[in-house]
């Protein structure tokens, strides 16, 4: 690490505290709840890009929230829109009207590029996918739903039930008969020898072949990247390849853009913009991001689909106006100061730098990503066999240089996930790079 760079503290013993706050949390929370770190962690406050520990120990913040903190910790804006609102009113439910939850809808509906939009709040992902999902199969009349191999869509009975990635996937038992396609994925599997044009080709064969075969499904539903997957994506134009398909058969296409929207590519505000050809798909789904930390979820669709249940709804937390104020200052926030043009900029500049890094180890099978949505793919050396426990000592390696990071794949957890805020800056970049190789030759 060069002298420039600062040192986190040595991190050789977890505090006393830190283990009996371990033993509660183990005492009380489910044992499926996963922990990172040998020794788990506290985080007790942010600032910028950065956050810190109970002992006071401060990291660079490479993962986010898992892709939520999407600005900065503690943006000025944000808090100050919170405590506004917090201070005026916190809670009235979807059966008043409510001005922040009005506005923020208008902005979204624009920018969805949805026509004739109509937008549903929820408090997560998991939640938005799941309303996707009822509002598809309800205006197709169809319980068959396609989704992509490696997939992951939450952690509910129905989106459980059409994520491709098993690892994240505990039961069988399924509301939702779910066919799985070819093409999230593009250098592993049967199509990964083929060049961009022949893998599309290949993909659409296989989706047409599926579509011969018993009821015509309600939607397809896929992630532009696949985030949880481990950051993976198909050529670009795919998913308008898919798309023709899917209007002959009259099959809707949901894009789950809950990790991919808001500009995190920095190509595109949203994923699916990179099959444009395409147009806007007929629901779009997001979460994480827009809230910077508060718990926000949603859908957009035409108002013909969202419009189609004949039952009673409420939503007693959705829409918020506390989260829909938060909401509008950081969506502001975002727009003004260029942040998609910022991931893409500094965010070319990281994979470049990752990328040459990867090239002097063995053990790094790929970087990819796009914008500041990055994935550094572990393997045993000299082979594509995925090195989960690589994965797993690259991230306490990076902790103990002060860098925080993620991980995912659907090759057990073998790759590490790379997700800053957007407001990145390129000395910040180069500092978590600096700290990222160091752990690499260490592991």
């Amino acid at each position: 690490m060069t002298d420039d760079i600062p040192q986190a503290p040595a991190r050789a013993v977890t505090p006393q505290g830190t283990d009996r706050l371990l033993d509660r949390h183990r005492a009380v929370l489910p044992d499926w709840l996963t922990l990172y770190y040998d020794r788990p962690l506290e985080i007790t406050h942010g600032e910028g890009r950065h956050v810190w520990d109970a002992d006071g120990n401060r990291y660079l913040d490479f993962f986010g929230g898992i892709l939520t903190t999407m600005t900065a910790h503690a943006l000025p804006e944000v808090t100050k829109a919170v405590s506004e609102q917090a201070g005026r009113i916190i809670h009235s439910s979807t059966l008043y009207l409510n001005r922040p939850m009005v506005e923020l809808a208008e902005r979204i509906a624009t920018l969805s590029g949805i026509p004739d939009a109509r937008v549903f709040f929820t408090t997560s992902g998991t939640e938005a996918n799941d309303t996707a999902l009822m509002l598809a199969t309800t205006y197709r009349a169809s319980n068959q739903i396609l989704a992509m191999r490696n997939s992951y869509h939450g952690r509910s009975f129905s989106t459980v039930s059409v994520t491709g990635n098993r690892g994240w996937s505990p039961t069988s038992l399924s509301p939702l008969q779910t066919l799985y396609v070819h093409g999230g994925v593009r250098d592993r599997g049967p199509y990964a020898h083929l060049d961009d044009a022949d893998f599309v080709q290949a993909c659409v064969a296989d989706l047409e072949d599926l579509l011969g075969h018993g009821r015509v499904p309600a939607a397809l539903i896929a992630e532009p990247v696949q985030g949880v997957g481990g950051f993976t994506a198909p050529p670009d134009g795919l998913y308008a390849a898919f798309r023709e398909v899917l209007d002959r058969h009259g099959i809707l296409w949901i894009s789950d853009e809950v990790q991919t929207g808001w500009g995190r590519t920095g190509d595109h505000f949203w994923g699916w913009q990179a099959h444009a050809a395409s147009g806007p798909p007929d629901i779009l789904t997001f979460a994480k991001g827009i809230g910077n930390g508060m718990s926000i979820g949603g859908v957009v669709a035409r108002a013909d689909i969202m419009n189609c249940l004949d039952s009673n709804s409420i939503s007693t937390f959705g829409g918020s106006p506390v989260t829909m104020a938060a909401g509008l200052a950081n969506l502001s926030y975002l727009l003004e100061h260029d942040l998609q043009g910022n991931a893409r900029r500094v965010g070319g500049l990281l994979i470049e730098r990752l990328r040459g890094i990867g090239a002097g180890v063995d053990a790094v099978r790929a970087v990819r990503g796009r914008g500041l949505m990055i994935g550094l793919e572990l393997v045993r050396p000299g082979t594509d066999e995925a090195s989960p426990e690589r994965a797993a000592a690259l991230l306490e390696a990076a902790r103990e240089g002060g860098l925080l990071l993620g991980k995912g794949g659907g090759h057990n957890t073998s790759v590490v996930r790379i997700a800053p805020p957007l407001s990145l800056t390129v000395a910040e970049a180069e500092q978590g790079a600096a700290i990222l190789e160091q752990a690499l030759r260490a592991v």
